[in-house]
């Protein structure tokens, strides 16, 4: 079976056409950040929001400002047990002028491993979407996520 090619892209929208459940997630994310809420259950009822809404939105709505000025991504993948596999996954992201800054590996159970990598991406070379699709044409990467940008 043929590995799908990421399709996942990213896009500028003004906010007055947004949602307001992703509106609402960007109020409650900031209420966490500046600490006016000591949880995330605080946060969603402040501005009247579901937690479900929330998790749903969280990591998929950013403010413009944050994204382009921290230059940080976490990444999230799913990857086969293979010796070499972390080596050439990283290979990868050097060759992109990305900046590793953290990693988070899980110890391999059923032949599968969770890796975690936080990235510095301000001097990268090309555009996120072309670094993404790269790494998930690995053939041990099952699964790439973005688990979050902007910092």
């Amino acid at each position: 079976m043929a590995k799908k090619e990421y399709q996942k892209k990213f896009y500028l929208v003004r906010e007055d056409v947004l949602p307001e459940a992703m509106k609402k997630t960007l109020e409650a994310k900031e209420l966490i950040e500046r600490k006016k809420s000591v949880s995330i259950w605080d946060a969603v009822q402040q501005v009247d929001l579901s937690r479900s809404a929330f998790y749903k939105y969280r990591d998929t709505v950013l403010p413009f400002h944050r994204v382009v000025k921290e230059k940080i991504i976490s990444l999230f993948f799913y990857l086969e047990d293979k010796p070499g596999a972390l080596s050439t996954l990283l290979a990868i992201v050097a060759k992109n002028a990305c900046n590793v800054l953290t990693i988070h590996q899980t110890i391999p159970l059923q032949g599968r491993a969770n890796v975690t990598l936080s990235l510095d991406i301000a001097s990268m070379n090309v555009e996120i979407d072309d670094l993404l699709a790269e790494l998930n044409r690995l053939e041990f990467v099952d699964k790439v996520d973005v688990l979050s940008s902007g910092g």
